[in-house]
């Protein structure tokens, strides 16, 4: 019997898979068919478990070929992110039309995701005092109890370093085993890595343009490359979302998620108010926050069901400067700087939240400013390195609690509630990376405005 549900849920499944096809074969537009695949997927997920249940064999087995689509888009989207990280940010120099421009972008771009982040971290300490979860405790199962042993283990890799040393952990001592993805720091030190080809490139360009110029249409060439693998993937976009919804949805325990009600209200305004900040950046450069969300739906939903801010950069770029008007050079900073640097949602206001809820309990009064002070300046030094893929939240509220001297167990009292949280910090940390594009692109006076105020000018990946 549970073969046969299985069988008949896939199938069903299979179903809403040939429906995209025939809405991508039709050339229905690609927003409207994210959207579509996210409400199907919030739907069908609430189904089965509203009839099968969250752990029947049923549901688990389904769950289990389900996932091949979902898990596997995002792996793909993942298999892109180290290439498409280095000929980026090489890309960003040989593109760069005038050097002199390279400071004021490296600045604005930095100036943004850090400045962000520590407005995010006053507004998780804020939000935390104002629903009165300072100090609260929270029911340990099983599974919590896995979970912080499991964070003992990890906490060990990162209690021993002081600032100095996290901030040396970011070199890349062994690029190679950083383009493997080796260490939780890999990303920024590709990026490191990256800069100083880049920088290099342009020492080269004066000395001997001709050497110069190869180098140059050689990295255009693999850029060009990497960007058609980019639209390759990103057309599976829809049934990846579809696929994600769908489990997130199934597999979600609610119970659970009622217990932590109140950490998870108080999580979700947190980050809505995240979003308020970034539409009042928007304005002060004169961009419509209506607009910019419109157009940053597609990568925005994706980053919300998939939970990975490195899974999302191909299409974090792609809306930067074929939606948003973002010259190519500060696109390419932008996101891939976000991926590491400054996670509003996962280093900004999670690791706040949490370090409000707990001190406390060590006799910390946290309506001091200099609790408030130190916290913010923790949190905005500890966002340096946070890896953009799951778990990133978890090292950084490792990170600042250890450095604040703060029991670390909080982070696994909160498991259950984990992934419902960490789909809108993720939403959250990419609009951040987008936010510091179009800030930037504004400031070096790059920025299309037509491409940007142009309502057709939407994410498309027909071709």
């Amino acid at each position: 019997m549970t073969t046969l549900i299985t069988v008949l849920v896939v199938l069903i499944f299979a179903v809403f898979l040939y429906g995209f096809y025939q809405l991508q074969k039709r050339h229905a537009k690609f927003s409207t068919r994210v959207f579509s695949a996210l409400g199907v997927g919030i739907i069908f997920g609430l189904l089965i478990q509203l009839i099968l249940g969250t752990k029947s064999a049923a549901t688990v087995q389904a769950m289990d070929w389900i996932s091949v689509v979902g898990n596997g888009y995002v792996a793909f989207l993942q298999m892109l992110i180290m290439p498409l990280v280095f000929v980026s940010i090489v890309g960003a120099f040989t593109k760069m039309k005038v050097s002199e421009k390279l400071g004021k972008i490296s600045a604005s771009v930095l100036a943004t995701l850090l400045g962000t982040t520590a407005v995010a971290a006053l507004i998780g300490i804020g939000t935390t005092l104002l629903f009165g979860l300072q100090g609260a405790t929270f029911t340990e199962g099983s599974a919590e109890t896995a979970r912080i042993a499991e964070l003992a283990t990890r906490q060990e890799t990162v209690e021993n370093l002081s600032v100095p040393q996290q901030i040396l952990s970011f070199i890349p001592r062994n690029v190679f085993a950083d383009f493997a993805g080796t260490r939780a720091t890999s990303t920024i030190g590709v990026v490191i890595f990256a800069a100083f080809v880049g920088v290099a490139y342009l020492g080269i360009k004066r000395k001997a343009p001709k050497e110069a110029e190869f180098f140059a249409n050689l990295i255009d060439s693999l850029y060009k490359l990497t960007m058609r693998i980019v639209t390759l993937v990103l057309r599976l976009t829809p049934y990846g979302v579809l696929a994600l919804m769908t489990n997130v949805m199934a597999t979600s325990d609610f119970a659970a998620i009622m217990n932590l009600g109140k950490f998870v209200l108080a999580s979700y305004v947190a980050l809505i108010l995240v979003l308020v900040v970034h539409s009042l950046v928007l304005i002060s450069v004169k961009v419509s926050p209506i607009t910019y969300f419109k157009k940053a739906f597609p990568v925005l939903s994706f980053a919300f069901t998939s939970r990975s801010s490195a899974g999302a950069l191909p299409l974090n770029i792609e809306t930067q400067t074929k939606a948003l008007g973002v010259d190519e050079a500060t696109a390419n900073f932008a996101g891939s700087f976000g991926l590491s640097i400054g996670q509003n949602g996962c280093a900004g206001v999670y690791p706040a939240m949490l370090a409000t809820i707990v001190a406390p309990t060590v006799g910390i009064d946290v309506f001091s400013l200099e609790f408030i002070l130190m916290l913010v300046a923790v949190v905005t030094i500890s966002s340096f390195g946070v890896a953009g893929v799951g778990g990133g939240a978890t090292f950084a509220s490792l990170i600042v609690l250890g450095s604040m001297n703060l029991p670390v167990a909080i982070v696994g009292l909160v498991i259950s509630v984990e992934p419902l949280i960490d789909m809108a910090r993720t939403a959250v940390n990419v609009s951040d990376s987008m936010l510091a594009g179009v800030v930037t692109s504004s400031h070096i006076k790059e920025l299309n405005r037509e491409t940007l105020n142009d309502s057709t000018k939407l994410i498309d990946v027909q071709a």
